[in-house]
C-alpha cells in the first residue's frame, strides 16, 4: 500500500502545467537562485522578495540542481512533505492509539480532498503544515507515558528541530502556534510537570541553530529585511486588511467541511469523543507520580486553536488551516478504530449521498464559464470529476455493507483507496482548465521569435509562470502588485509608464512584449512599430515590426491551435 501511495502521490507531480499565482512564483524564485548563485536573498523576476523564508526555495533549487528545471521538480518539495506527513501520521497513531488506528489515520489523511489537492500544488502551505504537524507528533511521542528518558530527549530534540524548519518555511507561526497550544494545554490540565520534560535549553539551541542563521545573514545583506518581513508580513497582514484578503468569521468552516471529505461523517463524532477520552497513563518507576498525556485533548486543542487563530485574522487564504488536517486525521483514525460495531454506517451513508450529489452537480460544470475559460472546458473537466464522485458513491455503498458485516478494516480501506485514486484523477485533469491559465502554451507558440538576451516586456500584467517557462526574467511595465516592495528597492528594473516603454521599444533590438488584450489599443495609439505574433483570450504578444527575428519566426494567427482551441473551448 505504501508503494501504491508513493507512485500515485509522486508520480503525477509533473503532469500539469504550473498555474499562477503561487505555482509560478515558487517555481521561479528557486530558478533564479540557481541562475544567480545567491541562495541568501530571494528574488522574483530579479526583484528582492522577502514575503516568505527560504526553506522551500532551497529544497526546490536543490531539486533543480539535481534533476534539472521542470514542473515535477518544482512540486517535489510539496509532494514529498505531503507524503511524509501521511506516513508520520500513521506511525504516530500506531504508537499512541494502536496499530489499526494508525493505519486508519494514514488512510484518512491520504484520502482527504484538501490534503490531496494541496499536496500537488506548488505552494508553501504543505511544507508548513507538514513540519508544524510533525513537531506536534514528535511532542506527543516524547511525552507519551511509555516513553523512556532517552526517547523523551530524542523526540523533544526532533520537536524543536521541526519547529525550526516550520519557521524557515513560513515564519513565526512555526513556533508561536505550537507554543500557544502548549500553554493552553497546561493551563487547562494544570500539568506543570510537563515543562520539566521539554528540554528547553538544549531545544532552543537546536531551534536557533536551524532557524536563526538565514535571518541573520539576509538582514546583514539587506537592512530593509527586518521591518518588511517581521513587522509588515508577520504582524500587519494578521492585524489589518491592508493586503485585501478579508473574510467573514465563518470563512474556514466550508473549507474544512469540504476538505475533510470523504470523512465528513466522522469529523464531529471524532471531535466529540476526544473530549471524553481518558488520558494515556503509565506507572513510573520508584513510586513516582504516574505520567499522563491527554493526547486526544491536545489534538483537539491544536485543531480548534489554529482554526480560531486564522479565523480572527484580517488576512485570510484557504490554505491557512491546512496544519489542522493531520491532527484531525489522528482523531478520526482513532474514532474509526474504536467506534461501536455498525456506528460507521452513518459515515458511509453520508458519503454515498455526497457522491451522488457530486455526480449530479458535475453535469452542470459548464455554468462556471468565464471569458477566458469557456464552458466547454469546464464541462470536459466536469466529466472527469464524475470518476471521484462515482468512486465515492460506490466505495461508500460497499463500505456500508462491510461495516454492517463487521469488516471495518476492509470498509475503511475501500474508501481510502477509492478516494485516493479518484482525487488523483481529478487533480491531474485540472490540466484542462489550468492550461488556459498557464503561459506554457504562449511560450511554446512564440518560441521561434525568442533570442538569447533580447528584451522581453510584460505590460500592465505580471503572470508568475511566464519567467519560469521563458527560463529568464522579464521587464515589468506599468504594473506593481506583489512586486511593489522590490520595485521600491530596485526601481531601475521597472518601467513605470507607456512613454518610457515606447522609448525603450524604439531603441531595442528584437524586443517582445506580452499584455492583456485590453492594453493593445493604448499601445497602438502610440504608433509603436509592432506586429502581433500571438493572440488568445488572455494575452497578446507583440514583436517590433521592421526587424528580422529569424526565418522561422512568423505571426501566430487566431487560427493557431493553441489560441483557436482555447477560444472555442475544445482545447484538450
Amino acid at each position: 500500500m505504501v508503494a501504491l501511495l508513493a507512485v500515485l502521490w509522486l508520480g503525477t507531480l509533473g503532469w500539469r502545467d504550473l498555474v499562477p499565482t503561487d505555482e509560478g512564483r515558487y517555481a521561479e524564485i528557486p530558478r533564479e537562485m540557481v541562475v544567480s548563485g545567491d541562495w541568501v536573498t530571494p528574488r522574483l523576476d530579479g526583484f528582492k522578495y522577502f514575503e516568505k523564508p527560504p526553506l522551500q526555495y532551497w529544497a526546490t533549487a536543490a531539486a533543480y540542481e539535481a534533476f534539472g528545471v521542470g514542473q515535477w521538480q518544482a512540486r517535489l518539495w510539496t509532494g514529498l512533505t505531503g507524503l511524509l506527513a501521511i506516513l508520520f501520521t500513521g506511525w504516530t497513531g500506531a504508537r499512541l492509539f494502536g496499530r489499526r488506528a494508525g493505519h486508519f489515520a494514514a488512510g484518512v489523511l491520504a484520502s482527504t480532498l484538501y490534503w490531496n489537492g494541496l499536496g500537488h500544488i506548488n505552494t508553501l502551505d504543505m511544507g508548513t503544515a507538514a513540519t508544524m504537524s510533525a513537531s506536534l507528533f514528535a511532542f506527543l511521542l516524547a511525552q507519551r507515558p511509555q516513553a523512556s528518558p532517552g526517547a523523551t530527549r530524542g523526540w523533544m530534540g526532533a520537536c524543536w528541530a521541526l519547529m525550526g524548519l516550520a519557521v524557515l518555511s513560513k515564519g513565526l507561526i512555526g513556533i508561536l502556534l505550537p507554543g500557544a497550544v502548549l500553554v493552553l494545554y497546561t493551563l487547562i490540565f494544570r500539568d506543570w510537570r510537563l515543562w520539566t520534560r521539554l528540554w528547553i535549553v538544549s531545544g532552543l539551541v537546536i531551534f536557533l541553530l536551524i532557524a536563526a542563521p538565514w535571518f541573520i545573514w539576509v538582514q546583514l545583506r539587506n537592512p530593509e529585511f527586518f521591518h518588511y518581513f517581521f513587522i509588515y508580513q508577520q504582524f500587519t497582514r494578521f492585524l489589518t486588511s491592508e493586503l485585501q484578503r478579508p473574510g467573514p468569521w465563518w470563512y474556514f468552516i466550508p473549507i474544512v467541511l469540504l476538505g475533510i471529505v470523504p470523512w465528513l461523517g466522522s469529523l464531529f463524532p471524532a471531535m466529540a469523543s476526544a473530549v471524553t477520552r481518558q488520558p494515556l497513563t503509565a506507572t513510573q518507576p520508584f513510586g513516582a507520580e504516574p505520567r499522563r498525556l491527554h493526547a486526544h485533548a491536545l489534538l483537539l486543542l491544536w485543531t480548534v486553536f489554529i482554526f480560531a487563530f486564522f479565523s480572527i485574522s484580517k488576512s485570510k487564504l484557504p490554505s491557512y488551516v491546512l496544519p489542522i488536517f493531520p491532527a484531525l486525521a489522528l482523531l478520526i483514525g482513532d474514532y474509526l478504530d474504536k467506534a461501536p460495531r455498525g456506528a460507521l454506517r452513518r459515515q458511509f451513508g453520508l458519503l454515498a449521498l455526497i457522491g451522488a450529489a457530486a455526480a449530479i452537480g458535475f453535469t452542470q460544470m459548464y455554468r462556471a464559464a468565464t471569458a477566458v475559460t469557456p464552458g466547454a472546458l469546464y464541462q470536459q473537466f466536469g466529466w472527469w470529476l464524475e470518476i471521484p464522485a462515482l468512486l465515492g458513491l460506490g466505495s461508500a455503498l460497499l463500505a456500508w455493507r462491510w461495516e454492517k458485516a463487521g469488516r471495518r478494516s476492509a470498509a475503511v480501506l475501500a474508501v481510502s483507496v477509492a478516494m485516493l485514486v479518484g482525487f488523483t484523477v481529478g487533480i491531474q485533469q485540472f490540466q484542462i482548465l489550468g492550461r488556459t491559465a498557464s503561459t506554457r502554451d504562449v511560450v511554446t507558440a512564440i518560441r521561434p521569435w525568442l533570442h538569447p538576451g533580447q528584451p522581453f516586456y510584460t505590460v500592465d500584467t505580471y503572470d508568475q509562470t511566464l519567467p519560469f517557462y521563458l527560463d529568464r526574467t522579464v521587464t515589468v511595465v506599468g504594473y506593481e502588485g506583489e512586486l511593489h516592495f522590490g520595485i521600491t528597492q530596485q526601481p531601475s528594473l521597472w518601467v513605470p509608464t507607456y512613454a518610457e516603454f515606447a522609448r525603450r521599444w524604439d531603441a531595442d533590438r528584437h524586443p517582445l512584449a506580452l499584455m492583456p488584450p485590453s492594453t493593445l489599443p493604448a499601445l497602438q495609439a502610440l504608433h509603436l512599430p509592432m506586429t502581433v505574433i500571438y493572440r488568445s483570450p488572455r494575452f497578446v504578444v507583440i514583436a517590433r515590426s521592421g526587424q528580422d527575428y529569424g526565418s522561422a519566426a512568423r505571426p501566430v494567427p487566431a487560427t493557431h491551435p493553441t489560441a483557436a482551441t482555447a477560444a472555442k473551448g475544445t482545447q484538450p
